[in-house]
Protein backbone atom coordinates (compact mmCIF):
# COMPACT_ATOMS: atom_id res chain seq x y z
CA UNK A 1 0.00 0.00 0.00
CA UNK A 2 1.30 3.58 -0.50
CA UNK A 3 1.10 6.91 1.14
CA UNK A 4 -1.77 8.43 -1.02
CA UNK A 5 -4.09 4.70 -0.47
CA UNK A 6 -3.84 5.17 3.16
CA UNK A 7 -4.38 9.18 3.23
CA UNK A 8 -7.02 8.50 0.54
CA UNK A 9 -8.63 5.75 3.38
CA UNK A 10 -8.46 8.70 6.08
CA UNK A 11 -9.52 12.04 4.38
CA UNK A 12 -13.33 12.49 3.84
CA UNK A 13 -14.34 12.26 0.21
CA UNK A 14 -15.57 15.76 -0.30
CA UNK A 15 -13.01 18.51 0.89
CA UNK A 16 -14.00 21.99 2.02
CA UNK A 17 -12.35 25.21 0.59
CA UNK A 18 -9.53 25.84 3.28
CA UNK A 19 -9.69 29.02 5.20
CA UNK A 20 -7.47 31.57 5.38
CA UNK A 21 -4.57 30.07 7.89
CA UNK A 22 -3.84 28.01 10.66
CA UNK A 23 -1.86 27.11 13.29
CA UNK A 24 -0.53 24.50 15.61
CA UNK A 25 1.70 23.35 17.96
CA UNK A 26 3.01 19.83 18.76
CA UNK A 27 5.90 18.98 21.64
CA UNK A 28 9.15 17.01 20.85
CA UNK A 29 9.19 13.91 22.54
CA UNK A 30 11.55 11.87 23.87
CA UNK A 31 11.75 7.76 23.38
CA UNK A 32 12.51 6.42 26.57
CA UNK A 33 12.35 2.88 24.52
CA UNK A 34 13.37 3.47 21.08
CA UNK A 35 11.77 1.77 17.70
CA UNK A 36 15.15 1.85 15.27
CA UNK A 37 13.93 0.41 12.65
CA UNK A 38 10.84 0.16 10.24
CA UNK A 39 9.46 -3.16 8.51
CA UNK A 40 7.90 -0.89 5.89
CA UNK A 41 10.27 2.11 4.95
CA UNK A 42 7.59 3.50 2.61
CA UNK A 43 4.61 4.00 5.56
CA UNK A 44 7.15 4.44 7.95
CA UNK A 45 5.74 1.17 10.03
CA UNK A 46 7.96 0.12 12.58
CA UNK A 47 9.43 -3.69 13.47
CA UNK A 48 8.60 -2.84 17.24
CA UNK A 49 6.50 -0.68 19.66
CA UNK A 50 8.25 2.63 21.35
CA UNK A 51 7.27 4.67 24.24
CA UNK A 52 8.14 8.56 24.94
CA UNK A 53 7.74 11.26 26.92
CA UNK A 54 6.68 15.04 25.53
CA UNK A 55 8.53 17.85 26.39
CA UNK A 56 6.05 20.11 27.34
CA UNK A 57 6.27 23.32 25.90
CA UNK A 58 9.44 22.51 23.54
CA UNK A 59 8.46 21.48 20.41
CA UNK A 60 7.12 23.00 16.84
CA UNK A 61 4.63 25.91 15.78
CA UNK A 62 3.33 25.72 12.53
CA UNK A 63 1.31 28.09 10.40
CA UNK A 64 -0.40 27.61 7.23
CA UNK A 65 -1.74 29.18 4.73
CA UNK A 66 -2.86 28.99 1.06
CA UNK A 67 -0.27 31.30 -1.31
CA UNK A 68 -0.06 32.21 -5.24
CA UNK A 69 2.65 31.02 -7.15
CA UNK A 70 5.12 28.64 -5.16
CA UNK A 71 5.62 27.21 -1.95
CA UNK A 72 7.47 29.33 0.70
CA UNK A 73 9.25 27.90 4.00
CA UNK A 74 10.57 29.91 6.95
CA UNK A 75 11.78 28.45 10.20
CA UNK A 76 12.85 30.33 13.19
CA UNK A 77 11.73 33.52 11.58
CA UNK A 78 14.56 32.83 8.45
CA UNK A 79 13.30 31.88 5.18
CA UNK A 80 14.43 28.89 4.02
CA UNK A 81 15.94 27.77 0.71
CA UNK A 82 13.36 25.19 -1.20
CA UNK A 83 16.30 22.61 -1.90
CA UNK A 84 17.32 22.24 2.31
CA UNK A 85 16.14 19.07 3.35
CA UNK A 86 13.87 20.58 5.63
CA UNK A 87 11.67 22.15 2.90
CA UNK A 88 11.85 19.53 1.04
CA UNK A 89 10.59 16.81 2.96
CA UNK A 90 7.75 19.10 4.11
CA UNK A 91 6.67 19.89 0.86
CA UNK A 92 7.30 16.09 -0.32
CA UNK A 93 4.28 15.40 2.40
CA UNK A 94 2.10 18.48 1.42
CA UNK A 95 1.87 16.93 -2.19
CA UNK A 96 -0.69 14.13 -0.63
CA UNK A 97 -2.87 17.04 0.43
CA UNK A 98 -2.89 19.19 -2.24
CA UNK A 99 -6.29 20.30 -3.68
CA UNK A 100 -5.55 21.29 -7.01
CA UNK A 101 -2.08 20.87 -9.00
CA UNK A 102 -1.60 24.44 -9.04
CA UNK A 103 -2.33 24.94 -5.10
CA UNK A 104 0.95 26.20 -2.96
CA UNK A 105 1.71 26.45 0.74
CA UNK A 106 3.18 29.61 2.63
CA UNK A 107 4.95 27.77 5.54
CA UNK A 108 5.78 29.39 8.69
CA UNK A 109 7.49 27.13 11.53
CA UNK A 110 9.44 27.83 14.82
CA UNK A 111 11.44 25.09 16.48
CA UNK A 112 11.99 25.70 20.17
CA UNK A 113 14.18 22.71 20.11
CA UNK A 114 17.21 22.46 17.46
CA UNK A 115 16.47 20.55 13.83
CA UNK A 116 18.00 17.75 12.88
CA UNK A 117 20.34 17.43 15.82
CA UNK A 118 18.82 14.62 17.48
CA UNK A 119 16.20 16.55 19.43
CA UNK A 120 13.40 14.86 17.67
CA UNK A 121 12.55 18.37 15.91
CA UNK A 122 11.21 16.50 12.39
CA UNK A 123 9.20 14.71 15.16
CA UNK A 124 7.02 17.34 16.65
CA UNK A 125 7.06 19.47 12.95
CA UNK A 126 5.30 16.79 11.54
CA UNK A 127 3.15 16.25 14.09
CA UNK A 128 1.97 20.33 14.17
CA UNK A 129 2.22 20.45 10.26
CA UNK A 130 -0.58 17.72 10.57
CA UNK A 131 -2.46 19.60 13.24
CA UNK A 132 -2.12 22.78 10.95
CA UNK A 133 -3.74 21.08 8.09
CA UNK A 134 -6.80 19.53 9.99
CA UNK A 135 -7.61 23.02 10.93
CA UNK A 136 -6.72 24.74 7.19
CA UNK A 137 -8.80 21.88 5.18
CA UNK A 138 -11.57 21.43 8.09
CA UNK A 139 -10.88 17.65 7.88
CA UNK A 140 -12.69 17.34 12.02
CA UNK A 141 -10.12 14.04 12.47
CA UNK A 142 -9.67 12.16 15.78
CA UNK A 143 -5.85 12.29 16.99
CA UNK A 144 -5.60 8.41 16.64
CA UNK A 145 -6.29 9.26 12.64
CA UNK A 146 -4.17 12.39 12.92
CA UNK A 147 -1.80 10.27 14.28
CA UNK A 148 -1.40 7.55 11.40
CA UNK A 149 -1.05 10.95 9.27
CA UNK A 150 1.80 12.60 10.99
CA UNK A 151 3.38 9.32 10.95
CA UNK A 152 3.58 9.10 6.86
CA UNK A 153 6.09 12.36 7.43
CA UNK A 154 8.14 11.15 10.36
CA UNK A 155 7.69 8.02 12.08
CA UNK A 156 8.24 9.50 15.60
CA UNK A 157 6.13 12.36 15.12
CA UNK A 158 3.16 10.00 15.60
CA UNK A 159 3.71 10.33 19.39
CA UNK A 160 3.93 13.63 19.27
CA UNK A 161 0.56 14.36 18.55
CA UNK A 162 -0.33 13.58 23.03
CA UNK A 163 1.60 15.06 26.06
CA UNK A 164 3.26 12.99 28.31
CA UNK A 165 4.00 9.36 28.12
CA UNK A 166 3.38 7.91 24.63
CA UNK A 167 3.04 4.50 23.22
CA UNK A 168 3.09 3.73 19.46
CA UNK A 169 2.13 0.53 18.75
CA UNK A 170 3.79 -1.45 16.14
CA UNK A 171 0.96 -2.99 14.83
CA UNK A 172 0.94 -5.74 11.92
CA UNK A 173 -1.32 -4.68 8.90
CA UNK A 174 0.37 -4.23 5.75
CA UNK A 175 -1.49 -0.96 5.34
CA UNK A 176 -0.40 0.40 8.95
CA UNK A 177 -4.28 1.04 10.07
CA UNK A 178 -3.25 -0.39 13.54
CA UNK A 179 -0.15 1.94 13.87
CA UNK A 180 -0.39 4.60 16.04
CA UNK A 181 0.33 6.58 18.47
CA UNK A 182 -2.02 6.99 21.93
CA UNK A 183 -1.11 8.49 25.38
CA UNK A 184 -0.80 6.29 28.89
CA UNK A 185 -3.16 7.72 31.54
CA UNK A 186 -0.54 7.85 34.24
CA UNK A 187 0.78 10.86 35.70
CA UNK A 188 4.16 11.90 36.96
CA UNK A 189 4.87 14.89 38.37
CA UNK A 190 7.86 15.09 39.90
CA UNK A 191 9.79 13.77 37.02
CA UNK A 192 11.83 15.86 35.66
CA UNK A 193 13.66 15.92 31.90
CA UNK A 194 17.04 17.76 31.43
CA UNK A 195 18.44 18.63 27.75
CA UNK A 196 22.56 18.52 27.54
CA UNK A 197 23.53 20.57 24.70
CA UNK A 198 26.79 18.53 23.16
CA UNK A 199 26.02 20.35 19.35
CA UNK A 200 23.48 21.89 17.67
CA UNK A 201 24.65 21.27 14.21
CA UNK A 202 22.79 19.18 12.04
CA UNK A 203 23.53 15.54 11.71
CA UNK A 204 26.20 14.08 9.21
CA UNK A 205 23.47 10.63 8.51
CA UNK A 206 20.03 11.67 9.01
CA UNK A 207 18.05 8.82 11.34
CA UNK A 208 15.98 7.67 8.51
CA UNK A 209 19.54 6.81 6.15
CA UNK A 210 21.13 5.71 9.71
CA UNK A 211 18.07 3.14 10.64
CA UNK A 212 17.91 1.61 7.48
CA UNK A 213 21.63 1.29 7.51
CA UNK A 214 21.71 -0.41 10.94
CA UNK A 215 19.22 -2.90 9.92
CA UNK A 216 21.27 -3.93 6.64
CA UNK A 217 24.56 -4.26 7.69
CA UNK A 218 24.69 -4.65 11.47
CA UNK A 219 25.23 -7.95 12.90
CA UNK A 220 23.71 -6.86 16.31
CA UNK A 221 20.35 -5.94 14.93
CA UNK A 222 18.50 -9.55 14.72
CA UNK A 223 18.86 -9.53 18.62
CA UNK A 224 16.74 -5.87 18.78
CA UNK A 225 13.54 -6.44 18.01
CA UNK A 226 13.30 -8.66 21.24
CA UNK A 227 15.18 -6.38 23.39
CA UNK A 228 12.72 -2.99 22.45
CA UNK A 229 9.75 -6.25 23.26
CA UNK A 230 11.13 -6.69 26.27
CA UNK A 231 11.79 -2.87 27.68
CA UNK A 232 8.61 -1.75 26.69
CA UNK A 233 6.84 -4.48 28.83
CA UNK A 234 9.30 -3.23 31.77
CA UNK A 235 9.04 0.28 31.12
CA UNK A 236 5.52 0.34 31.43
CA UNK A 237 5.33 -1.58 34.53
CA UNK A 238 7.62 0.81 35.72
CA UNK A 239 5.54 4.24 35.12
CA UNK A 240 2.50 2.34 36.50
CA UNK A 241 4.46 1.88 39.97
CA UNK A 242 6.10 4.85 40.05
CA UNK A 243 9.72 2.78 39.70
CA UNK A 244 11.84 5.86 39.11
CA UNK A 245 15.08 3.45 39.52
CA UNK A 246 13.83 0.97 37.04
CA UNK A 247 12.68 3.27 34.41
CA UNK A 248 15.85 5.14 34.35
CA UNK A 249 17.36 1.62 34.10
CA UNK A 250 15.70 0.74 31.42
CA UNK A 251 16.00 3.42 29.46
CA UNK A 252 19.44 4.32 29.67
CA UNK A 253 20.22 0.77 28.86
CA UNK A 254 18.10 0.56 25.85
CA UNK A 255 19.67 3.79 24.70
CA UNK A 256 22.61 1.88 24.77
CA UNK A 257 21.54 -0.95 22.70
CA UNK A 258 20.29 0.88 20.19
CA UNK A 259 23.67 2.96 19.66
CA UNK A 260 25.54 -0.52 20.17
CA UNK A 261 23.78 -1.86 17.08
CA UNK A 262 24.66 1.47 14.99
CA UNK A 263 28.57 1.04 16.20
CA UNK A 264 28.73 -2.06 15.12
CA UNK A 265 27.22 -1.68 11.43
CA UNK A 266 29.62 -1.53 8.38
CA UNK A 267 30.64 1.21 8.27
CA UNK A 268 30.06 2.43 11.83
CA UNK A 269 27.38 4.88 12.55
CA UNK A 270 28.80 7.39 15.47
CA UNK A 271 26.47 9.79 16.68
CA UNK A 272 28.46 10.62 19.98
CA UNK A 273 31.04 12.92 20.27
CA UNK A 274 33.78 13.36 22.61
CA UNK A 275 31.70 15.60 24.85
CA UNK A 276 28.88 12.88 24.47
CA UNK A 277 31.14 10.63 26.39
CA UNK A 278 32.14 12.35 28.64
CA UNK A 279 29.08 13.68 29.52
CA UNK A 280 28.03 9.60 30.31
CA UNK A 281 30.83 9.47 32.75
CA UNK A 282 29.70 12.58 34.38
CA UNK A 283 26.14 10.67 34.95
CA UNK A 284 27.59 7.65 36.10
CA UNK A 285 29.65 9.72 38.83
CA UNK A 286 26.74 11.89 39.98
CA UNK A 287 24.81 8.52 40.62
CA UNK A 288 27.80 7.06 42.36
CA UNK A 289 27.62 9.69 44.74
CA UNK A 290 23.75 9.43 45.41
CA UNK A 291 22.50 11.63 43.38
CA UNK A 292 19.80 9.51 41.12
CA UNK A 293 20.02 10.79 37.62
CA UNK A 294 19.65 8.30 34.13
CA UNK A 295 20.50 9.64 30.94
CA UNK A 296 19.02 8.64 27.60
CA UNK A 297 20.18 9.30 23.63
CA UNK A 298 18.40 9.30 20.24
CA UNK A 299 19.79 9.85 17.02
CA UNK A 300 22.65 12.48 18.12
CA UNK A 301 25.51 13.41 20.19
CA UNK A 302 22.81 15.23 22.82
CA UNK A 303 22.02 13.36 25.80
CA UNK A 304 18.54 13.39 27.11
CA UNK A 305 18.76 13.34 31.58
CA UNK A 306 15.57 11.86 33.18
CA UNK A 307 15.70 12.72 37.56
CA UNK A 308 13.23 13.72 39.65
CA UNK A 309 12.32 17.02 41.58
CA UNK A 310 14.65 16.29 44.97
CA UNK A 311 17.71 15.76 42.71
CA UNK A 312 17.73 18.94 40.45
CA UNK A 313 20.00 20.92 42.86
CA UNK A 314 22.69 18.01 42.06
CA UNK A 315 22.10 17.58 38.90
CA UNK A 316 22.32 21.41 37.98
CA UNK A 317 25.30 21.87 40.18
CA UNK A 318 27.15 19.68 37.48
CA UNK A 319 25.45 20.13 34.32
CA UNK A 320 25.22 23.87 34.47
CA UNK A 321 23.51 24.80 31.41
CA UNK A 322 21.02 21.96 31.51
CA UNK A 323 17.54 22.70 29.93
CA UNK A 324 15.40 21.48 32.82
CA UNK A 325 11.70 20.15 31.31
CA UNK A 326 8.79 19.43 34.37
CA UNK A 327 6.66 17.42 31.34
CA UNK A 328 3.60 16.91 33.66
CA UNK A 329 3.23 20.45 34.69
CA UNK A 330 0.36 22.30 34.47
Amino acid sequence: MTKREVIEQLLPKRLPAPCVSATAFAPANIALCKYWGKRDPELNLPTAGSLSISLGKLGSEVTLAPRAGRDRFALNGKLVAPESSFARRAAAFLDFFRPTSDFHFEVTAHNTVPTAAGLASSASGFAALTLALNKLFGWKLERRQLSILARLGSGSACRSLFDGFVEWHAGKAASGMDSFAEPLKFNWPDLRVGLVMISDKEKSIGSRDAMQHTRDTSPLYAAWPETVTRDLAELKTAIRTRNFTKLGEIAEGNALAMHATMIAARPSVLYWLPGSVEAIHAVHALRAEGCEVYFTMDAGPNLKLLFRKADVRCVVKEFSDLQVVAPFSA
